[in-house]
């Protein structure tokens, strides 16, 4: 399996030892909750940190490509999700899941490259992260947005989402995250995470049935 180091401009270093790749092999199998990983990784452990790398770093991914719509981004983005990770692993809680916290960091980030992106639409033109995924080429963690022609659909509708909405039809439906889980991401109250998803729901069926696609 080909591996490259993911660049790291704007981000400052990357970690010692490990490596991201464009195509993720499976997890090590290990009897080793991710909470007793950090616990290794804060011992100086770099393999258990690698592990933990190798269990989401596909997640972590196909949620900033999600968001982002641009690959080289969303690499970026998930890179930068780990790097502050391994920078304050000390301030980790573990009462709560290790990928609870890691999203919270990447939908920080996430966020503030919308924003980012948004101030420089102001003067510049758009570029390809507003386009839909269509005609795209589905290579490594891509093709994971299109097992289906049904799948291709929705995530190419989802481009039309509101942000607010777009999130939590991802963490939901592609991280597979409770309600609870959710709240505690986006630092919304769970009721609110219940209500967003209602209406997220809707707005995507409507768009899909706009194109002419039924679920």
């Amino acid at each position: 399996m080909n591996e490259y180091q993911i660049k790291t401009a704007g981000f400052g270093n990357a970690i010692s030892g490990v490596r991201f790749r464009t195509k993720v092999a499976a997890p090590t199998k290990t009897t080793k909750a991710d909470n007793d990983l950090i616990e290794d990784a804060l011992g100086g452990n770099i393999a258990a940190f690698k592990e933990l790398v190798d269990r989401y770093y596909k997640p972590a991914y196909l949620y900033a490509r999600g968001m982002i719509h641009n690959s080289d981004d969303a690499y970026d983005l998930s890179q930068e999700a780990f790097v502050r990770v391994h920078k304050h692993l000390g301030r980790f809680d573990p009462k709560y899941p290790f990928k609870v916290w890691l999203f919270h960091i990447l939908a920080n980030l996430c966020k503030n490259h919308i924003r980012q992106k948004k101030t420089r639409e102001k003067v510049f033109v758009a570029t390809d992260e507003t386009s839909s995924y269509e005609g795209v080429e589905a290579t490594g963690p891509d093709a994971e947005l299109y097992q289906s022609d049904i799948q291709k659909q929705v995530w190419s509708a989802m481009v039309e989402l509101p942000e607010k909405f777009k999130e939590i039809i991802i963490l939901s439906h592609f991280q597979d995250m409770s309600y609870e889980q959710i709240a505690q991401v986006l630092e919304i109250p769970r009721g609110s995470v219940m209500s967003r998803l209602y209406y997220a729901r809707l707005k995507l069926r409507e768009i899909l049935e706009k194109r002419g696609v039924e679920l």
